[in-house]
């Protein structure tokens, strides 16, 4: 998505060890219109796919989702990273952080994911697919499915994409990181 694309050169920093950092337009400061565009090129990219939920993790994922989920006029879900006391019948997994290096447990309702759910997932980064595999492994507790996981950067040299492709998920990424060696941002044509 070329406006994504030439947002994260212009005002995308990259650090040491492999982090991109955008928040002053996705994930702390939002770029409203931006995040709308993204949302309408997830709908075209997963149009053919039968989904009636959206869900994602919080925290930065929960504003493109929600943006799709309103395009589509589809509920938003999204697995919390605190157990709270008014949640019932929870399902529950451990994901990984790579950007704040440790594990987070993130619970979902059976209320609101449940076996009659085909999902979306939509998450801000893809790098080594943690929070993706999390989301995977509550949709099949659930006994739901997954119709396909979108992600507005998918850092490509972290491999978790490829993991989550070999197993035959429809994956969309917006904008592809093939490198940050030497902190220079490098995209997919």
């Amino acid at each position: 998505m070329k406006a994504l694309k030439e947002r994260i050169l212009r005002d995308g920093k990259c650090f040491p060890g492999g982090v991109l950092k955008v928040d002053s337009f996705i994930n702390h400061q939002m770029d409203a219109s931006l995040m709308r565009s993204m949302a309408v090129e997830f709908v075209r990219r997963f149009a053919s796919a039968r989904i009636n939920k959206i869900i994602t993790v919080e925290a930065s994922g929960i504003a493109p989702a929600i943006m799709v989920g309103n395009l589509l006029e589809l509920p938003v879900v999204f697995a919390k990273k605190k157990k709270t006391s008014t949640m019932e019948n929870m399902l529950c997994t451990t994901i990984h952080s790579f950007t704040k290096g440790k594990d987070y447990t993130v619970c979902v309702s059976s209320e609101y994911l449940g076996p009659e759910d085909k999902v979306l997932f939509i998450d801000d980064f893809l790098a080594n697919g943690n929070a993706a595999l999390g989301i995977l492994d509550l949709v099949q507790q659930a006994g739901a499915s997954l119709e396909g996981m979108g992600f507005l950067i998918e850092k490509a040299f972290q491999k978790g994409g490829d993991k989550l492709r070999e197993q035959g998920i429809h994956v969309e990424s917006l904008a592809i990181v093939d490198s940050l060696d030497d902190c220079t941002i490098r995209l997919r044509d």
